[in-house]
């Protein structure tokens, strides 16, 4: 395993462990890197002494460190995938997904706002909902 010093182009730097300096290349190429702070695709290395984590008999653990910055990247994966993918319907999230159950409109993916009554009542109705994961607002700028 390798770790990267990373930065976007909005300067915000943070880590991320690549099994090798091939995977980073390749997830780079694919556009798969994504800032934690801003979600930003436009990453580079930043200037660092490599850090390798050498094969030992231990498990190898990540630190909290590492496990928090690997979680927020994925959290911000699912975002940008959801943002990127599925219909906007704002706060018009509850009635939408209501209609599109009950087959008064067209089955899509989509997302929006809603608060925790109207979550909780489509639940209530079988209705499938959840909440996107987000970066937290207090690792933004």
């Amino acid at each position: 395993m390798i770790k990267y010093d990373l930065i976007c182009e909005n300067d915000h730097e943070f880590e991320s462990w690549f099994q090798n300096s091939q995977a980073f290349d390749t997830q780079l190429a694919a556009g798969d890197l994504l800032c934690p702070h801003c979600a930003s695709t436009k990453v580079s290395k930043s200037i660092m002494a490599p850090n390798l984590r050498k094969k030992s008999n231990t498990s190898g653990a990540l630190t909290e460190k590492d496990k928090s910055a690997e979680i927020t990247q994925m959290m911000s994966h699912v975002r940008e995938h959801v943002e990127n993918n599925f219909d906007y319907v704002g706060d018009k999230f509850a009635s939408e997904a209501r209609a599109m159950h009950y087959g008064d409109s067209e089955e899509r993916d989509i997302y929006g706002e809603s608060t925790l009554q109207e979550a909780t009542e489509l639940i209530e109705e079988g209705i499938p909902v959840a909440p996107i994961p987000g970066v937290p607002d207090k690792l933004k700028n």
